[in-house]
């Protein structure tokens, strides 16, 4: 007698009948279709050892069922993206999820180039400066209103000029006398030092750090000798010819502060009204 030849699964003979090995083990084609076939995710069909079966994402699929979900054009050879479980060609794909392009209302493709701005999308070819019509690309750029301006063209157009330098002003600056200035350019007449946070005074239409402005304009204080700028305790007292910081106005003799109060000039003193009585 010969060997017997059966599927190892129902133990039918396999002489004369199509069969599949499996980790070199005999099976009959319903056995093998029962126990190892694939199920097909659109149609929940098996899909026999003898159909064309199309695979993505751990999931199995007829030929025929790799369709799109929306318009049900076959996918085979085709560019095709997954939402939510569903197979969509790219054009339904564009359609229902793809942003327009503000500029020319097409389509931006999954996949290109693109800038977003402010809620809006742009191809990146259509981003362009509305001076000059170049595209803006990763470049910096300045808003205005509906429009959009690489920094050439704004500065060009738009931007204050420094009274100094004369170039663009594009963020903050100084303004002083109605004329703006680059915070580095604007510098005392007289030594050159920075003044924006600082300090400063003017003679004329030139401003002046406190320093330079006390060596070359201030005034003298009459008690002290040190000029009286204006700044920090800035107030003072003037008579005739004479001025005093408030600190410095004080009787000659006894040094009682003599502001707000009446007094006497003596020559070059000035006293109290007591000191006044004692002559």
């Amino acid at each position: 007698m010969s060997d017997r030849f059966d599927c190892k699964n129902c133990n039918e003979s396999l002489y004369g009948r199509k069969y599949i090995p499996v980790k070199e083990e005999p099976h009959c084609i319903p056995c093998y279709d029962r126990l190892y076939a694939n199920t097909c995710q659109e149609c929940k069909e098996i899909i026999s050892h003898n159909a064309k079966e199309l695979f993505y994402e751990n999931r199995h699929y007829h030929e025929n069922c790799f369709r799109c979900y929306r318009c049900d054009r076959s996918l085979v050879d085709e560019p095709f993206t997954c939402q939510q479980d569903a197979l969509l060609c790219n054009d339904c794909y564009c359609n229902e999820f793809s942003s327009k392009c503000v500029a020319c209302n097409k389509t931006v493709m999954p996949g290109s180039r693109m800038l977003q701005y402010g809620g809006s999308t742009w191809h990146e070819d259509c981003f362009v400066c509305h001076g000059c019509a170049t595209p803006i690309g990763a470049k910096s750029f300045i808003p205005d209103r509906n429009n959009y301006y690489c920094m050439p063209c704004y500065e060009g157009r738009f931007a204050p000029q420094c009274s100094y330098c004369k170039k663009a002003l594009t963020k903050g600056g100084v303004t002083y006398k109605d004329e703006v200035w680059h915070k580095d350019c604007f510098l005392c007449t007289c030594c050159k030092a920075p003044l924006a946070g600082q300090p400063f005074t003017s003679q004329g239409e030139s401003p002046y750090c406190v320093k330079c402005f006390s060596s070359l304009y201030a005034k003298k204080c009459t008690g002290c000798n040190s000029a009286i700028t204006g700044f920090g305790d800035g107030k003072y007292v003037s008579f005739e010819d004479r001025q005093w910081h408030q600190p410095c106005f004080k009787c000659s003799r006894c040094s009682v502060s003599l502001v707000g109060s009446g007094f006497f000039p003596d020559r070059d003193e000035i006293l109290c009204t007591d000191c006044n009585n004692d002559e």
